[in-house]
């Protein structure tokens, strides 16, 4: 894999075979007092070995260590951190390295930018979603209870280092709810990307590594134009808006599967491609290949009456919304996005009736 690298004033990202050098210059240049490494349970085992056997200079850094899951994304696992934080004393020159998929990051980022008014930063992908998206940009945040991302800040890291060879620890069905975040990039970014993100395949590393750099770039570019999220960002969330009701719902509800971040967002898409096909004129045409095509990879979710009532009654709570109301990212075509579009309640339920019989 090429070294390649996105230079900026801070949040530099890196996909790199070589992580060692650019890591230690980056080391070198901060001289931090203490180092901090933060993974859940899972990269714990699977991933931080790897990370402390190629980056030998790391002099005994303390570990601290959550619980895998988006169940454990709150702010009790925030008061957790800063008070291990500070029994270990850490001070305004200590720096945390975020090891591991998004939860790991959004959180690792919402409690290194708070704690002593903010401490240095740097992460450390290990999922797909994280590499594509989640670390990516410098949103940092817990959830409220259920509600997805509820609480949290806007910083960059210092710095972000892709290394695809993390992706060989991941199961099958997390590279999969990584890959609805590329199909969503394709979708927002244009046709040309959304043809080229078809062929994605794990197994071929050299053209994985490509497509997750084109996914970054499509991320970062949006990202520069508008870091805080008051226009152009906001496609970014194109599919979140139901895709993030439908994974707080299957996260609180004892009667369904709870759905990967991507699974949810894969529904989110159809539904939002099929809202885009009634009130935008995207073509039909499309909208039945796109459903096709992510169909493929996330099989149908059953989503009762009652359930999708209550799912409706999530979107209140959607971060997009305005004035009090429920705000849309649509797309006219591939490519080309409509932002804050109001929804009638009546077709996101012939969406769902879409989804279900499709």
């Amino acid at each position: 894999m090429t070294n390649k690298i996105i230079h900026k004033e801070r949040g530099s990202v890196y996909a790199t075979n070589n992580l060692p050098t650019y890591l230690k210059k980056v080391l070198d240049d901060l001289k931090p007092s203490h180092i901090f490494i933060l993974t859940d349970n899972h990269t714990l085992e699977v991933c931080l070995p790897k990370f402390l056997s190629e980056n030998k200079f790391l002099e005994q850094p303390e570990v601290l260590v959550i619980e895998a899951g988006e169940e454990h994304k709150h702010i009790e696992t925030c008061v957790a951190l800063w008070e291990d934080l500070s029994s270990r004393g850490a001070d305004r020159k200590s720096l945390l390295i975020n090891l591991g998929g998004g939860v790991v990051t959004d959180i690792g980022g919402f409690v290194a930018a708070t704690f002593k008014r903010g401490i240095e930063f740097i992460h450390v992908p290990t999922s797909l979603l994280a590499m594509v998206d989640a670390s990516v940009g410098g949103k940092n945040g817990v959830d409220l209870g259920a509600l997805k991302n509820q609480i949290g800040v806007i910083k960059e890291p210092l710095a972000v280092f892709i290394d695809p060879g993390y992706l060989d620890t991941l199961p099958a069905e997390h590279i999969t709810s990584g890959y609805a975040e590329m199909l969503k990039h394709g979708l927002i970014h244009s046709e040309e990307y959304w043809t080229k993100i078809q062929s994605f395949n794990p197994q071929n590393q050299e053209e994985t590594a490509q497509l997750i750099w084109d996914s970054v770039l499509i991320k970062n570019t949006i990202v520069l134009k508008d870091p805080l999220e008051k226009n152009e960002r906001k496609t970014l969330n194109y599919g979140h808006t139901l895709g993030h009701a439908i994974e707080s719902y299957c996260l609180e509800s004892t009667q369904k599967t709870t759905l990967l971040h991507g699974e949810a967002i894969a529904i989110g898409m159809i539904l939002a491609t099929y809202i885009s096909s009634e009130l935008e004129g995207f073509p039909s045409k499309k909208l039945s290949e796109i459903t096709s095509i992510i169909l493929k990879h996330f099989p149908k979710t059953d989503f009762t009456k009652e359930d999708i009532e209550k799912i409706v009654a999530l979107l209140v709570f959607d971060k997009k919304n305005s004035h009090g109301k429920v705000c849309f990212v649509l797309l006219k075509d591939i490519g080309k996005h409509k932002m804050c579009c109001e929804v009638p309640n009546e077709v996101i339920y012939k969406a769902f009736d879409y989804y279900k019989n499709f």
